[in-house]
C-alpha cells in the first residue's frame, strides 16, 4: 500500500461527526493574488459541496477533485492552523472548491467552520498553505416594543421587528434573567403590562443574525415602571434601575429558571388528599428533570425523603430563613446536609415524589420556622446602588438609551455602546 493510501485511510477512519448543522453563508469574494485578475475571474469556477451524515472528510475532497498526496497534503496545511480537526467534522459543514476552467486540481477549497469562519486552504507553487478568514459582525440597535397578552414570550413574538424567531426567544430570555430580581415573569406579569427594549443585532453579509447586548428595557408592571440600564463597573457589565440601584439583590424571585406556576400561595383544594387546607408555599409545574437552583446562598440542613414532600430540601440562609424545595426527582450531585450552596446553583432537580399528581416542584420560605408568602418573603431587596463617582456616566448612558427607545421601533441606529 502506498504511504498516502494509509495516510487517508487513517483521515478517513478517524473522522467524527457532529449532530447538528449550522446556518451557513454564502461565498466570500477570494483573495487571489494572481496578476491577470480579469482573465483569472473569467475563468474561475467554483463548486460546493457539504458533509453527508455518516461521510468522512475525504470522501468530499475527492468529489471536489482532491485526492491522494495532494488531499494529504491538503490536510496536513488545514491542520497546522490549529482551528481544523479531521476528528471533528460536522455533518452539513459546507465546502467550496475553486478552480481554474482548465485545472484538473482545484486551486482553494475552502471550509465553512462556523457561521462566521471560513478555512482557506490555496494551492500555490510552493504546495498547499493554509488561513483562516474571520468574517466581521456588523452591529446595530433594534428597539422592540410590546404588550402582554398572555406572557413575555408570547408578546415578543408578536412585535412588531424583524428579528428572526430564534433570536426572539433568546430575547425574552435575557429581559426575563435581567428581571429575576425584581419581577417574576411567569407570575407577576399582568395583562396590559408592556415594555420596551434596546438590543444590539450583529448581522453577517449573508444575512445571518445574532443577538449582542441588551442594552436598556423599561417595564410597566401593574403600573410602575422599572428601568434596566446597562452600565460597565470596573469593566463588568450589571445592570441598574432608573435609581441607580443594582438590579441584582440577595434572594431569587423563583427557584426554577424555566418558570410555569401550577398554583399560587393560600388555601386551596389539595390535589391528592382532595381536602381544602392552607397551600404553605408555592408550586411551580415543569416537565420532570427541570434544574432546581436555590434561590440564595445558604447552607443544606436537610436532604432526604419526608412524608408528602417526597424528596425534599431545606437550605438555611440568613436572618431566620429557610427555603424548601419539594416532590424533588434527586438531589444535585454533592448535595446534602452541611453542604454550603450559592444562589442560582442547582441543588436538584423537578419531580413527582411524596404526594403530586404531576411533575411540580414545591416551594416554601419560612422565617423562623413559619410558612411565609415567598412573594411578600423575598420581596424587593435592592442591590448596592452605583458608586457615586459612576453616576454622572450613567444618567448620561441612561439619557441616550431612552432617546433611542424612543424612536420607531422599528428604526436601527449605530451605536457603539459601553
Amino acid at each position: 500500500m502506498k504511504p498516502w493510501a494509509a495516510r487517508l485511510i487513517t483521515y478517513g477512519v478517524s473522522g467524527g461527526l457532529a449532530a447538528l448543522a449550522i446556518t451557513f453563508v454564502r461565498p466570500l469574494p477570494e483573495r487571489r493574488p494572481l496578476a491577470d485578475v480579469a482573465r483569472i475571474a473569467a475563468a474561475w469556477e467554483e463548486t460546493v459541496d457539504s458533509v453527508a451524515g455518516g461521510e468522512t472528510i475525504g470522501k468530499v475532497l475527492e468529489r471536489g477533485g482532491v485526492s491522494g498526496d495532494a488531499m494529504l497534503e491538503a490536510l496536513d496545511a488545514a491542520s497546522a492552523t490549529k482551528v481544523f480537526n479531521p476528528n471533528r467534522i460536522r455533518k452539513g459543514m459546507r465546502i467550496s472548491f475553486g478552480a481554474l476552467r482548465d485545472d484538473s486540481l482545484p486551486r482553494q477549497i475552502s471550509m465553512h467552520l462556523d457561521v462566521d469562519r471560513v478555512l482557506r486552504i490555496v494551492r500555490g507553487d510552493s504546495g498547499w498553505t493554509a488561513r483562516l478568514d474571520s468574517i466581521p459582525w456588523a452591529t446595530d440597535t433594534v428597539a422592540v416594543r410590546g404588550e402582554i397578552t398572555d406572557n413575555l414570550y408570547g408578546a415578543i413574538d408578536d412585535a412588531e421587528t424583524d428579528l428572526p424567531t430564534n433570536t426572539r426567544r433568546e430575547l425574552a430570555w435575557s429581559v426575563a434573567n435581567i428581571f429575576e430580581f425584581r419581577i417574576d415573569m411567569s407570575r407577576d406579569v399582568q395583562r396590559g403590562d408592556d415594555f420596551s427594549v434596546l438590543v444590539e443585532r450583529q448581522q453577517l453579509p449573508s444575512g445571518a443574525t445574532r443577538l449582542g447586548n441588551v442594552l436598556a428595557v423599561t417595564f410597566t408592571n401593574g403600573g410602575a415602571t422599572i428601568e434596566a440600564i446597562r452600565h460597565l463597573v470596573g469593566g463588568a457589565p450589571k445592570y441598574y434601575d432608573q435609581q441607580g440601584k443594582s438590579m441584582a439583590a440577595n434572594f431569587l424571585l423563583a427557584p426554577l429558571e424555566f418558570r410555569r406556576i401550577s398554583s399560587n400561595f393560600g388555601g386551596r383544594r389539595h390535589p391528592v388528599l382532595g381536602v381544602f387546607r392552607r397551600h404553605q408555599g408555592t408550586d411551580y409545574a415543569a416537565n420532570s428533570g427541570t434544574p432546581v437552583r436555590s434561590i440564595g446562598d445558604g447552607m443544606v440542613i436537610a436532604a432526604g425523603v419526608r412524608g408528602g414532600y417526597g424528596n425534599m430540601i431545606d437550605v438555611r440562609h440568613g436572618n431566620g430563613m429557610v427555603t424548601r424545595y419539594g416532590h424533588l426527582r434527586g438531589f444535585a450531585r454533592g448535595v446534602r446536609a452541611g453542604t454550603r450552596v450559592a444562589m442560582g446553583e442547582t441543588i436538584g432537580y423537578v419531580g413527582q415524589t411524596g404526594l403530586a399528581t404531576g411533575p411540580h416542584l414545591h416551594f416554601e420560605v419560612l422565617i423562623n420556622g413559619v410558612a411565609r408568602n415567598p412573594r411578600t418573603a423575598l420581596g424587593l431587596k435592592a442591590g448596592p446602588p452605583l458608586p457615586a463617582s459612576d453616576r454622572p456616566a450613567f444618567d448620561a448612558l441612561r439619557l441616550r438609551y431612552l432617546a433611542l427607545l424612543e424612536r420607531d421601533a422599528t428604526g436601527r441606529v449605530a451605536v457603539n455602546a459601553n
